[in-house]
């Protein structure tokens, strides 16, 4: 009998944090710190792109997501870094039998101005997941929530395969 092929899987995630209004928070995106940004709420540093790409991971390996593995009942994880995140995502995924092809990130919201960043925050989540990821960013053309500036989205896509032992 021959062996069954190395078929990948894709997995998508979405992510949406509002801006914080306390003007407490330093804009954390990407893996990346914004100084003079205002952050994005949320349970951790509130980095959309990261959490996107975590939960992109968790649903092509089929183990749950973000929620499941860092929710806000997780009083550990309250703080912690979207890096962070993302590779303890990474080991979650290849503890369940997968390896990491790649994921890609676009995210929507008229700041902070990214194209500038691209390659340190593309180098940043690459290291922490031991796998490319590439981000892109985009606006809405004024419309919607991020648009108006009152928040930003994630979209990510990854593919995994199996591990060979």
């Amino acid at each position: 009998m021959s062996p069954s092929p190395l078929i990948p899987r894709t997995g998508i995630g979405v992510d949406v944090h509002a801006f914080d209004d306390s003007g407490t928070r330093e804009l954390r995106l990407a893996g990346l710190s914004w100084p003079g940004e205002r952050g994005l709420s949320g349970h951790s540093d509130g980095d959309a792109v990261a959490h996107a790409a975590c939960d992109a991971l968790f649903s092509a390996a089929g183990i749950g997501d973000l929620g499941t593995h860092f929710g806000t009942d997780r009083p550990e994880f309250a703080g912690t870094s979207g890096a962070r995140l993302l590779a303890e995502a990474a080991r979650l995924v290849r503890e369940a039998g997968w390896e990491i092809g790649n994921v890609c990130v676009q995210f929507v919201s008229r700041r902070p101005k990214f194209s500038r960043r691209r390659e340190e925050a593309n180098a940043v989540l690459s290291a922490a997941a031991g796998a490319s990821i590439t981000v892109t960013a985009t606006t809405s053309d004024g419309l919607g929530y991020e648009g108006a500036g009152e928040g930003l989205t994630a979209y990510a896509t990854a593919l995994i395969y199996p591990s060979v032992s």
